[in-house]
């Protein structure tokens, strides 16, 4: 339940222990000395449209949504911003001239954490090859078209999901299948994962890098471990990478202005806080 107390935010999950989140959101509270906390919220699906009901009361200004409940929040808006419209799954929520919004940031964090770690990633377009065909997928692949990317090649081990996912997209997005991945590698200017092959309890990614251009750039949604298979092999082979945990810290921004009313900046220290966190719980994890 939400009791009454100074302005906040939060995160809602089931489950929800493993977010990152109040971190985040608390540094930056913080370091902008602004009154307020940012908490976790353990809310069962069944439960969810009714905790979604108490935003805007008592100072609880909004909060992101995480699994399971992104689409479940996306039905509970009676508002939405465009690019949560095109993915269908909202990961903030705040209220607004008694109105429920929703929008999704993923699609910002992941172009920020690639504007950051490889400037300049986005001068050759031709062909973006993306791993996974999940909800993540979705938002990156709308990410990727949206900076005018000419081709983007979906590979799913499930050829069923890529192929769905592919045709939400339209002409410039192909699924490709899974045991044709490395024929895609040798034109891509991109390798995005976004599945949770190599995640901390997942299997692996085995994907031999050697059919990639030199100037491709090589990114992983994974965050958990923070330097995954994919990120290691690409930089032996001195390709330039984007962490997963950027795209978390960058995504969390929008969503904090949102709410606050001021802008945070994703610094050295909070990575290095955040990471601290992340290595700590994947170690307790193995």
């Amino acid at each position: 339940m939400i009791e009454a107390s100074a302005q906040r935010a939060g995160v809602i999950g089931w489950p929800i222990e493993h977010s990152r989140s109040p971190t985040i959101h608390r540094y930056w509270l913080k370091e902008l000395g602004i009154p307020g906390n940012y908490d976790r919220f353990a809310v069962r699906p069944e439960e969810f449209r009714q905790f979604a009901d108490k935003i805007g009361e008592h100072g609880f200004l909004g909060a992101n949504v995480t699994a399971p409940h992104k689409e479940a929040a996306f039905e509970a808006c009676d508002r939405r911003t465009d690019v949560a419209e095109a993915l269908g799954a909202v990961n903030t929520l705040w209220r607004q001239d008694g109105r429920l919004w929703g929008d999704n940031t993923d699609v910002a964090g992941f172009l920020a954490n690639l504007d950051e770690s490889a400037p300049g990633w986005a001068a050759r377009q031709k062909l973006a090859v993306v791993i996974g065909a999940g909800g993540a997928a979705r938002g990156i692949i709308h990410a990727l078209v949206s900076r005018g990317f000419e081709r983007v090649s979906v590979v799913n081990r499930t050829q069923a999901r890529a192929e769905a996912l592919a045709a939400h997209f339209g002409a410039s997005t192909i699924a490709t299948p899974w045991e044709d991945l490395t024929t895609e590698l040798p034109g891509a200017d991109l390798l995005v994962n976004t599945s949770t092959l190599g995640m901390v309890g997942h299997p692996p990614l085995f994907i031999d890098l050697a059919g990639l251009p030199d100037h491709s750039v090589v990114t992983d949604a994974v965050y958990a471990p923070l330097r995954t298979r994919l990120i290691e092999a690409a930089r032996a082979r001195g390709l330039r990478v984007a962490e997963g945990l950027g795209m978390l810290l960058h995504q969390a921004a929008p969503s904090f202005e949102r709410w606050f009313g001021q802008r945070p900046v994703v610094t050295p220290a909070l990575r290095a806080l955040v990471e601290a966190e992340v290595m700590a719980a994947t170690e307790a994890a193995r």
